[in-house]
């Protein structure tokens, strides 16, 4: 038996959460088994376990897209007993169990082996964050971006993906422009890195076709009008990295930005990232890791605590990202 977070559906359709006792003959298939040491809660984990958007496919169903922790069997060859991994995407905790519990079982394309210098801790402060943050920056690099480019606008700032890709881009020489709704956390997103720091709200209601050339980059992870306005003050050749939608999955743009002034829309998937582009990514944040992503941007909650936190993060409350100790 082992201690999970359960997401059950009653005959009436209502939908049940409770931390309880498990029994690992109900683990879903896989090729491989985890101990799992840590996991986190992200957007997608909040919308699951608050019920708010049909996240989980299949009941019942363990939430956490990703966790970290040792292989304790395995039918795979590409990983060994004993392995410390980092597992997500690729259904996890979304039509197959998760990490918000002390065992996992999932195949072997969902699983990256741990960078040597990274703690399971240190690796779910980065998490699916830190991960879509680093795929967020390495398509505007590829795409051309440089910080002799222009500056770099940053969406949804004070979350997860967006305290990441501040940290990243700042780290990388890039000025950065955040966005948020949470003007109070200011003083975070300049420690972070941020240069200027603007309110969500000259970005999140209906705006011009173009607008004023105010980025040559953009890592966008809430949709919407946000989008749509953060498409229209991009410069000439620059592109957007979109990942998420946190205001909305509606995109109510015109075609004025892209052929007006040749900007490019990239749509950025964490899910479903080949092994070698994921382990690529996960190679680059543990060589640019820093002190700060691992005390200012994450804080640690126990295993039973994954539930009420849900709640919060929908509702604004979460700065950065939260850890979950699985064993606590």
């Amino acid at each position: 038996m082992f201690r999970g977070i359960l997401i059950e559906k009653a005959t009436d359709g209502a939908q049940r959460v409770a931390l309880q006792m498990l029994d690992e003959a109900a683990l879903p298939g896989g090729e491989i088994s985890v101990d799992v040491s840590h996991s986190s809660i992200n957007f997608k984990d909040a919308l699951a376990i608050t019920g708010r958007s049909p996240i989980v496919r299949a009941f019942p169903m363990v939430p956490g897209i990703d966790f970290a922790g040792t292989v304790s069997h395995s039918a795979a060859a590409a990983f060994h007993v004993g392995d410390r991994v980092i597992g997500n995407g690729f259904g996890v905790g979304e039509s197959t169990w998760g990490g918000l519990a002390e065992k996992a079982r999932v195949n072997a394309e969902a699983l990256t082996v741990l960078p040597s210098s990274l703690t399971p801790r240190q690796a779910m402060a980065i998490g699916t964050g830190g991960f879509t943050a680093m795929l967020c920056l390495s398509a505007l690099e590829r795409h051309g971006l440089t910080p002799a480019t222009g500056p770099v606008l940053v969406t949804g700032a004070s979350g997860g993906v967006g305290s990441f890709a501040i940290s990243l881009l700042s780290q990388l020489g890039y000025r950065v422009i955040a966005s948020t709704g949470r003007l109070a956390e200011s003083d975070y997103l300049k420690k972070l890195g941020a240069s200027e720091v603007i309110d969500r709200a000259e970005l999140s209601t209906p705006g011009k076709p173009l607008g004023r050339e105010r980025w040559a980059g953009v890592i966008d992870s809430v949709g919407s009008h946000t989008l749509a306005n953060a498409c229209a003050g991009t410069q000439h050749g620059g592109a957007v990295a979109a990942c998420g939608l946190a205001q909305g999955m509606d995109f109510p743009a015109t075609v004025a930005p892209f052929i007006l002034r040749g900007i490019s829309l990239l749509g950025i998937d964490s899910a479903r990232r080949p092994a070698a582009e994921r382990s690529m990514a996960w190679q680059r944040l543990a060589s640019l890791a820093q002190p700060a992503w691992f005390d200012e941007i994450a804080h640690d909650i126990p295993l039973g605590d994954a539930i009420p936190r849900a709640s919060d993060l929908l509702k604004g409350r979460v700065r950065g990202r939260v850890v979950v100790d699985v064993t606590t």
